[in-house]
C-alpha cells in the first residue's frame, strides 16, 4: 500500500522512524500549563525548564522512553485546610518532549519553582568506510510474507 504523506517521495528510504516521531510531536498536548523555556546552552547543550511552582520533588516525576521527554506533575488535594479562597488549585499535568536521537538528559534540578532539565549531545565521532563492489549477479529481493485479512 503507498504512503501519503510528507516522506512519500522514493527519495526518502528509511525515513519511518523520523515519519513516527513527527506524529509524536503533533499529538503532544497544546495545553499551556505549565509553561516552559528551552534553552540552547552551548553547541550540545540544552536546557528545558519547566515553571512548576507550588509541586515539590516528590510531586514531580520526569522520564524518559524512547526519545520522549516526559515531565509529570501530581498533587495530593490538601483537604485538612479550610480556604476562605482557592486560587491556586492543586493541578495535574504531564508535558512532553520529542528529543532528538543521541541527545542525553544529564540531570534534572528542582530551584525556586522551576524544574531545570540539562540535555546533552555527546561529540560525534566521525566514521567512514569503504563499500566493496561485487561483481556478480545481484541478489534476489526478499519477499515478504502477506497475511490476509479474515483467513
Amino acid at each position: 500500500m503507498p504512503r501519503s504523506s510528507l516522506f512519500a517521495s522514493p527519495f526518502f528510504v528509511g525515513f519511518e522512524e523520523l515519519e513516527h516521531l513527527l506524529e509524536r510531536v503533533t499529538k503532544t498536548s497544546n495545553d499551556g500549563y505549565p509553561p516552559y523555556n528551552i534553552e540552547q546552552m552551548s553547541d550540545r547543550r540544552f536546557r528545558i525548564t519547566v515553571a512548576v511552582a507550588g509541586f515539590t520533588e516528590a510531586d514531580l516525576e520526569v522520564t524518559l522512553e524512547d526519545n520522549q521527554l516526559t515531565v509529570r506533575g501530581k498533587q495530593d488535594d490538601d483537604r485538612e485546610r479550610d480556604f476562605l479562597h482557592r486560587g491556586i488549585a492543586a493541578r495535574q499535568f504531564q508535558r512532553g518532549f520529542v528529543l532528538a536521537n543521541g541527545l542525553e538528559v544529564t540531570g534534572a534540578a528542582l530551584d525556586n519553582g522551576l524544574l531545570n532539565i540539562d540535555i546533552e549531545r555527546p561529540a560525534a565521532e566521525p566514521h567512514a568506510r569503504r563499500i566493496v563492489i561485487d561483481t556478480g549477479p545481484a541478489p534476489a529481493p526478499k519477499r515478504l510474507k502477506s497475511v490476509r485479512a479474515g483467513g
